[in-house]
Order: C-alpha cells, then structure tokens, then sequence
C-alpha cells in the first residue's frame, strides 16, 4: 500500500533497538482516513489470494483494533480483540495465551471468551507489527484452542528482518502485510511496497 509505505518514510523514526515509532498515524494518534483504506486494501489483498466466507476478525487489544474493525466494516464481519485482563462479565472456558511484548517488556495475556470465538468460524488475524511473530502465533493459538479455522494474517507493517514470517509459515495460511521494514539502522528506515517487490519476482 503506496499511501502507507510514503507515510512511514515521511514520518516514521528509528528509536533504536528494532522499534519503529509509527504512533503519529498508526498505533496513537491515527488518521482515519488511511486507516480505511488499510482494511479496503486488506479486503482486496486476501480476496485475490482466494481467502473467502471469513466471518470474524480476530486481533489483540489495543492497536490491532482500528485496521481490524476497518477490515471488518469492509468485510461485514464482527471484530474480536484479545483482552489482556479477563473482565468479571466474561464466563469460564475462555480461550488464553501468551506472548512477548516488544515495546512494553515482559509478556502478556490475551484471552478471548467463548462466546466469540467458535469452531464453525472462519477467522482471519489482523494486527498492526509482524515483527517476531509471537503475538500473532498467540492469536494463532486462541484460534486452534477454539477449533475455528484460520484463513489468513494480516498486519500493516512487516519487519522482515526479525523473522515473524519464518515463525508463522507452519500454520500455511497467505500471509499480506501492507508495509515491509527491510532494514533500520542508525537512523535510517528501508520500507518497501509488497505489491512492488511482489511485481519484481
């Protein structure tokens, strides 16, 4: 996605340390504008990969939420987000894992309840960094706890350098980023359009 891509090279920064701070558009402050067209581009990404009759939207709470519910406005789906804290209102046999968190350190909940999630749904995940993976392989495990089928992934922008991609090809399901963080260093930040490195092959 072009509008992205120009976006992070325009306004994104380099912390240092493979943190990426996007939070002006993405994860804080968000344009919503761009944020739609984020879940139109979504829409018509998985459609050309065949991925078809999703009925939820899975993602983790909290800045996987807005490209998630764009996605599901765009798809007619109900959007689920995986809460860090089980809330007195949600009943037993909830689904529950684990998983690292980057920016905030230390590891997280991220559990959803049964009465969201079942077996006969069609899920697709969304969220906003495919860094190492492990948040996105956490969502994979709410979803195979439930017995739902996981038809896709989703995330805005990729880090291609951290290996998330190598650490989710077990679960063989199309994988589409809309940005691809090849590389940061000092205070650089090399991003690439998907669509164009995929014209390229």
């Amino acid at each position: 996605m072009q509008a992205l891509v120009e976006r992070i090279e325009r306004e994104g920064r380099n912390l240092g340390r493979g943190i990426l701070k996007v939070d002006g558009f993405i994860n804080h402050q968000l344009d919503p504008e761009l944020t739609l067209e984020m879940g139109r581009c979504f829409a018509r990404r998985f459609a050309a990969l065949g991925v078809t009759d999703v009925t939820k939207i899975i993602t983790a709470e909290v800045s996987g939420i807005a490209p998630a519910l764009t996605t599901g406005i765009v798809l007619g789906v109900p959007v689920v987000y995986a809460r860090k804290k089980r809330p007195i209102t949600m009943p037993d046999g909830f689904y529950a894992a684990q998983a690292p968190s980057h920016t905030k350190g230390g590891i997280v909940d991220l559990i959803v309840s049964p009465e969201y999630l079942a077996p006969t749904d069609r899920v697709l995940l969304i969220d906003d960094f495919l860094a190492s993976g492990q948040t996105i392989a956490a969502l994979a495990t709410l979803v195979a706890q439930c017995g739902a089928t996981l038809c896709g992934i989703g995330c805005l922008v990729e880090k291609s350098f951290e290996g998330g991609r190598a650490l989710l090809a077990h679960l063989n399901v199309p994988i589409v980023s809309l940005a691809i963080i090849e590389s940061m260093n000092a205070n650089t930040i090399v991003v690439r359009n998907p669509e164009e490195l995929l014209q390229a092959v």
